[in-house]
């Protein structure tokens, strides 16, 4: 943020110019990090920023749009079979004996060679389907396949929307968690070095000091330990991103949209409608019910026309074998009338009903599954809201108590164990805080998402 580095967004927050303020970046945290800041080429992106860039460039959310697309081809494929075949063929067949046929001649049975030595007949078939059951299930299945396909496509998107925000939200949490460690590391310097002074000038004996040193070692090693975590941290996020590994990135946000952003209509009516996942069992029931009307007209015949053509050549010698064609074609319907197949159509029938009634417990159990899953993040939410007011009256209480304790340690009236415990409850008070803010933030993506509300245009 312009107005602080690190843990100074905490004021921010709490203050009540708060919602007057810009937007912020953190490019000074992650110096402090080791990460994207101390790259001055480094891109420094938004929530938005992440989440377009998510959409374009993840992995899983490519490979759905792929299979959306070979869904597609699939129905093309499948619909190929209203179309004419035609096919080619040729041969050539050569008899070292002529085939042997009978005639009567005078009255009198006689063995005759007949036929030519040398055959050679290329012919073309063309074949044209004009109805079967097969194709009738393609066309009524074309438009749900590629339903089925775009809404395994967005629900990978929603998770990934999901997902970003909340690695995001995670970031920016370990970031400001480092910010409140620097700020409690230059306090504790600063109180080291007060509890030297005092010490040097026989105010009081050593013990401060060591105390203070102590304090001081706990707050760096707190400080490592979140800086360390932040790298972690980018790394999740540049995953789910699909950003290339090795590259460089820094966050930024604005604080005055995120705290507008935290506020959810708790009254809203839960649609199971509007769930990705209710959508997409709707559309499997359907295609289930098109493969039980599939086996109900397995019955029905299959008719098609066909259209022959021979280009017959034929010589006693091969020599003279393509000198004379003989051509000759004919055309005629096919009618293939399902008679008996040892009640196989039957027992798919059966299976497909048995398959139905299944489906129909799966929405059931989907229902369930969606109400708990609203319940539970609906639970979450309004808690740490709750939590989230609480944290923030501790961390104006806690910062008044450390600001008397430390003036009365000053003029001697407080010990300085007392200072120690109170800069402790600073420390933890803001720590809470920025918890309650960031989890509250995440809670809200869960109830978004259990709700059905998760926006997939960036």
């Amino acid at each position: 943020m312009p107005a602080r580095i690190g843990s100074t967004i905490l004021a921010a927050l709490l203050s009540a110019s708060l919602y007057a303020q810009q937007g912020s970046t953190s490019p000074g945290l992650l110096k402090t990090a080791g990460g994207a800041g101390t790259d001055t080429t480094a891109r420094t992106l938004s929530l938005q920023d992440c989440l377009r860039y998510a959409i374009k460039n993840q992995p899983a959310l490519n490979q759905s749009l792929i299979d959306e697309a070979i869904a597609r081809t699939n129905n093309s494929i499948a619909l190929s079979g209203w179309l004419p075949q035609v096919s080619g063929a040729a041969n050539y067949q050569n008899y070292p004996q002529l085939p042997t046929a009978f005639t009567t001649i005078n009255g009198q049975l006689t063995p005759i060679k007949s036929g030519v030595y040398n055959y050679s007949i290329p012919s073309i078939a063309a074949t044209q389907t004009l109805f079967t059951t097969d194709v009738l299930l393609a066309i009524r299945a074309a438009k749900l396949n590629v339903v089925q396909a775009r809404q395994i496509t967005t629900g990978t998107k929603i998770g990934l929307v999901a997902d970003v925000s909340k690695a995001f939200y995670d970031l920016l949490l370990s970031i400001e968690q480092v910010g409140v460690y620097r700020d409690d590391t230059a306090r504790l310097r600063k109180n080291q070095s007060d509890a030297f002074n005092r010490y040097k000038s026989g105010i009081v004996d050593k013990v401060d000091f060591k105390q203070a040193s102590i304090s001081l070692n706990n707050s760096l090693s707190q400080l490592k330990t979140a800086v360390e975590t932040v790298q972690a941290k980018y790394a999740t996020l540049s995953q789910l991103m699909g950003f290339p590994a090795g590259q460089q990135f820094s966050v930024k946000f604005d604080t005055t949209q995120m705290m507008q952003e935290i506020y959810i209509d708790t009254n809203a009516r839960l649609q199971f409608e509007k769930r990705i996942e209710y959508q997409q069992l709707q559309t499997a029931i359907r295609i289930q019910h098109e493969s039980t009307k599939y086996y109900k007209l397995g019955f029905l015949p299959s008719l098609s026309a066909f259209y022959d053509y021979f280009y017959e050549f034929e010589s006693e010698k091969f020599s003279d074998l393509y000198h004379t064609a003989y051509p000759y074609s004919y055309f005629g319907l096919q009618l293939n009338i399902p008679i008996f197949n040892g009640l196989r159509r039957q027992e798919n029938i059966h299976k497909a009903k048995l398959q139905e009634t299944r489906i129909d417990w799966d929405e059931v159990n989907l229902k369930l599954s969606i109400y708990t899953q609203y319940r539970q993040s609906l639970a979450a939410y309004k808690s740490n809201l709750y939590y989230l007011g609480t944290q923030r009256d501790n961390v104006e209480m806690a910062r008044e108590v450390y600001n008397i304790v430390k003036l009365q340690y000053r003029e001697g009236v407080k010990a300085y164990l007392d200072v120690i415990i109170a800069e402790s409850d600073l420390q933890t008070s803001e720590i809470n805080y920025l918890n309650a803010l960031f989890h509250l933030l995440e809670s809200k993506i869960d109830l978004e998402r259990a709700m059905g509300d998760i926006p997939t245009e960036i």
